[in-house]
């Protein structure tokens, strides 16, 4: 028997996830874990993180959402006091990571219910239904429709919506059971092994893990605290158990006795197994899709990028029609030009001058560019960048050359007050499914983190600073506290105190490191 976990949330679930991706490989591969699953709640943050790590480490990656399902229509504008379900999605294939990606979008731009940091994304059964195809859905937490239906004593509503699952997604719909040691554990699994029994649905055991490991729990309690405004000594505050962490195949082994039977329980562990060895290859990442720019009669992108590109340096250099560029000019601009058509990048170079364009002639202001793209000469001609990278010496080939398969990496500042100009516009020429916001992770640094879970274990303000005033600032950021606890400490007074007072100990031991906006 071996065991997959299927039901894991890192720290990108922001609310209550502690566990970093590179340390989840690190712990499935040192597990003997053949995959790992992601599922944090609502969203894919991580997905292509997880799918270059297990790629990296000769696992498999299984890409999935835990996502929030309501009976009734995301559209309703006007919809009633509605009950959000748990659901994990997987990706089987990469038909499947589609579909995924699809629902989830749709849920974060037509769905979201609630307010403030507890608003989510949410779909329907009717958007599940359309993009079905690809996809491994699992009943999930006590949140899920299924166990809630069981909770209620209804047992008859819990085999009908198992059987709508069933129908939808056939042998591809699992129900979970999970153990942390309450009661409404016991209830649902018993439940949901009877379901399984009259329905023919496979079970799959899953722990629902938030952390690494049971030596995490301290730092995740904490963790809950600084998110949710709370002391660790309030009593009615959110709390787990202690056991939601990513469990070896011997310790899932010892759950469930209790209530079910030993067959039940090593066909849903083994059951695990299966769900992974039926995901494929997602065959997601190299090619790169251009936007489709509209190019001018008996021109191809390559011609027409040309013609501007000559125009634009003649203007440059205040060269009339009739005047040739200097050899060094000449040289340079056919030889970036043949490179980019080599490497297919004509489209792109053609999108990014049509918006800076549309900015520079809306009078908005716009940086002259940074990074490498300074060093292309065809950049200049297009009003990119504001350097001649001739006069001043730069290389071309720090910026694009056909060894590098990446994109090209253009960085283009806007005014702050008028960006939202640009945006629009590339909206309206591109089309709205055709443009997408970045987001951005910023992680707490030791000394914001330190302060912060000084605050939940209530720690008076003065000692924290003083504590956190000893993490010395190296090459611009604070000192990792592994750093300053560890032998070569680079400030042993702060490993002192640390060694010295169970209190400190305790401190530093709860902290957690999570990703901020």
């Amino acid at each position: 028997m071996a065991f997959v976990p299927l039901h894991n949330h890192s720290d990108y679930s922001l609310l209550d996830g502690a566990s970093q991706l590179p340390a989840m490989v690190e712990r499935a591969v040192a597990l003997g874990m053949p995959a790992l699953a992601l599922t944090d709640h609502g969203v894919m943050y991580g997905a292509i993180e997880l799918l270059k790590l297990c790629t990296k480490a000769g696992i498999k990656p299984i890409i999935g959402n835990e996502m929030y399902v309501i009976n009734g229509s995301i559209e309703d504008p006007q919809p009633k006091k509605e009950r959000r379900y748990h659901l994990v999605v997987l990706a089987r294939n990469a038909v499947g990571y589609r579909n995924l990606v699809k629902l989830t979008s749709i849920g974060h731009m037509r769905g979201m219910r609630g307010r403030g940091i507890f608003s989510r994304a949410c779909i329907d059964k009717q958007l599940l239904q359309q993009y079905s195809e690809g996809l491994i859905v699992a009943t999930a937490c006590l949140g899920g429709e299924i166990p809630q239906a069981i909770l209620q004593g209804r047992p008859e509503v819990a085999r009908e919506v198992a059987a709508w699952y069933q129908q939808t997604f056939g042998d591809d719909f699992y129900l979970e059971i999970q153990d942390h040691g309450g009661l409404e554990d016991r209830i649902v699994n018993t439940g949901m092994a009877s379901i399984a029994a009259e329905l023919g649905i496979p079970l799959i055991a899953t722990n629902d893990a938030h952390y690494l490991s049971v030596g995490d729990v301290e730092a995740h309690d904490a963790l809950l605290c600084v998110l949710t405004g709370k002391l660790i000594s309030d009593e009615k505050r959110l709390r787990y158990t202690g056991t939601e962490y990513i469990k070896s195949e011997a310790e899932m082994a010892l759950l469930f006795h209790d209530h079910l039977q030993p067959d039940v329980i090593a066909e849903a562990i083994a059951n695990t197994v299966k769900v992974a060895e039926k995901v494929e290859d997602y065959d997601i990442l190299g090619r790169y899709q251009m936007p489709r720019f509209p190019i001018p009669e008996g021109h191809t992108a390559v011609s027409y990028l040309t013609e501007i590109s000559e125009q634009g340096l003649r203007a440059r250099l205040g060269l009339e029609v009739a005047q040739s560029f200097e050899p060094l000019y000449s040289e340079r601009l056919t030889f970036e030009l043949q490179v980019m058509e080599q490497m297919g990048f004509p489209t792109y170079f053609l999108v990014v001058w049509d918006y800076i364009r549309f900015a520079r002639d809306s009078g908005i202001a716009v940086g002259p560019g940074r990074g490498s793209a300074a060093g292309s000469l065809v950049a200049y001609a297009l009003g990119i960048t504001n350097i001649d990278p001739v006069r001043h010496g730069l290389l071309f080939e720090r910026f694009l050359n056909p060894e590098r398969k990446s994109m090209p990496d253009i960085d283009t500042d806007f005014c702050i007050e008028r960006r939202g100009e640009v945006i629009e516009y590339v909206t309206r020429r591109y089309g709205e499914d055709k443009v997408a916001q970045i987001i951005t992770f910023n992680r707490m640094t030791s000394k914001a983190v330190l302060k912060d879970v000084a605050r939940v274990l209530d720690i008076p303000y003065g000692e924290a600073d003083r504590l956190a005033k000893l993490i010395p600032v190296v090459r611009g950021k604070p000192a990792k506290l592994k750093e300053m606890i560890g032998a070569e400490s680079p400030n042993p007074e702060f490993r002192q105190k640390y060694e010295g007072d169970p209190k400190v100990r305790h401190w530093v031991a709860s902290v957690s490191m999570p990703p901020v906006w």
